[in-house]
């Protein structure tokens, strides 16, 4: 089978669910990056509301907790995902400030104008960056902030090979610029935005697969789908490796207006 003939839609949620929930980080990232873009927004207090969408196992949501005095709500549709972040929170001792549910970040369920800060890592192509952005709007107080990392292209052309891929995994990857108009189309000021570095990538998120890969498979063994499945992984590695100057995760911060 050539690499090409799938892409991460074809394969069987559960089986990406276990598989990923294995990981410390569903996606590339860091400490470091959410530190970061966290301290682009203000007026973060002991009353402030965040909401963590899409936040996997929670290495985020733990960061955030770590670094602010609020209340957070991380939701997940994944229910595998939500009982290792609450295991996580109780080791912390942060089960007063912080609680995971399960839930769609399509269908939330706060009020209008409820929210001070909408953080998601990795998550928001599930709806789509446009879309996200605009239905999680209403969900913020004039002035609150919204955080994403999404999948942007560095450059205006890219090889065949990068391009295919993308196109099919995510159709909505855009360049910078575009993506920056779309958050501005959507109802922000965009406050700030930065690519995250390639230690987010390789060391946070590929190198940690490897042995991961090797343990699933083994568990896994003659079963099609599961070693179609680090096949195309172990492509999205080899992708990145070869053409990470055209495109990676960025970090984009925006205000409501």
């Amino acid at each position: 089978m050539s690499e090409k003939e799938y892409n991460i839609h074809d394969f069987d949620v559960a089986l990406i669910c276990e598989y990923f929930s294995g990981m410390d980080r569903q996606g590339p990232g860091s400490r470091e990056a959410t530190i970061k873009a966290l301290g682009f927004i203000d007026n973060i207090d002991v009353k402030s509301k965040i909401v963590d969408l899409g936040c996997g196992t929670g290495a985020q949501t733990i960061v955030l907790a770590e670094n602010t005095p609020c209340s957070i709500t991380a939701i997940d549709i994944y229910p595998g995902f939500i009982a290792k972040l609450n295991e996580n929170v109780r080791k912390l001792n942060l089960q007063s400030r912080v609680k995971g549910i399960i839930g769609s970040m399509d269908k939330l369920e706060f009020e209008n104008n409820e929210l001070d800060l909408i953080w998601s890592e990795g998550a928001i192509y599930n709806i789509g960056f446009e879309k996200g952005l605009k239905y999680w709007n209403k969900f913020l107080k004039k002035g609150g902030y919204v955080a994403v990392t999404e999948a942007s292209w560095f450059r205006d052309e890219q090889p065949e090979e990068i391009y295919d891929f993308w196109s099919e995994a995510y159709p909505e990857i855009d360049t910078i610029p575009n993506k920056i108009a779309q958050m501005q189309n959507a109802g922000y000021i965009v406050v700030a935005s930065f690519i995250l570095p390639e230690v987010c990538w390789n060391e946070n998120f590929f190198k940690p697969a490897v042995k991961l890969q090797e343990e699933f498979l083994n568990k896994y063994k003659g079963n099609k789908s599961a070693e179609e499945f680090i096949k195309y992984e172990k492509y999205h590695a080899y992708l990145y490796d070869k053409y990470k100057d055209y495109y990676g995760y960025v970090f984009y911060i925006g205000k409501k207006i």
